[in-house]
């Protein structure tokens, strides 16, 4: 097994370890985290109903700065729009990444609009 192939199955392995033990309701539903090299996509999502709340994401946006800049774009974003459709509290699934940089920062930003996680 190559190395890349290792680390693709490895990132696999801990990202369905993690949705095993978590999942969405209509009271608290999931916060999930897609980052590609170039844009970060995130969404609300309530698993009972199979429907997606809300969404934000850095494609087609003309924001400037680092990913790690544009994270915490995308986090106060999705902040200020869980605080319009009433939601507080989410379960945050941060895909199989470790809880550092990017995802770090748009965890950050989204707290200080006033989401719990």
């Amino acid at each position: 097994m190559s190395k890349l192939s290792l680390k693709l199955s490895n990132s696999i392995r801990r990202k369905h370890r993690i949705r095993a033990k978590i999942s969405g309701t209509t009271e608290r539903p999931r916060l999930t985290v897609f980052i590609s090299s170039r844009h970060i996509s995130i969404q609300i999502i309530d698993d009972s109903t199979h429907n997606t709340l809300l969404s934000s994401t850095t494609v087609g946006q003309k924001t400037t700065g680092t990913l790690t800049d544009r994270a915490a774009a995308i986090g106060t974003d999705i902040g200020k729009k869980a605080k319009q459709a009433k939601i507080t509290q989410v379960v945050f699934d941060r895909n199989g990444r470790l809880y550092h940089g990017r995802i770090k920062a748009l965890a950050d930003a989204a707290r200080a609009e006033g989401l719990e996680f």
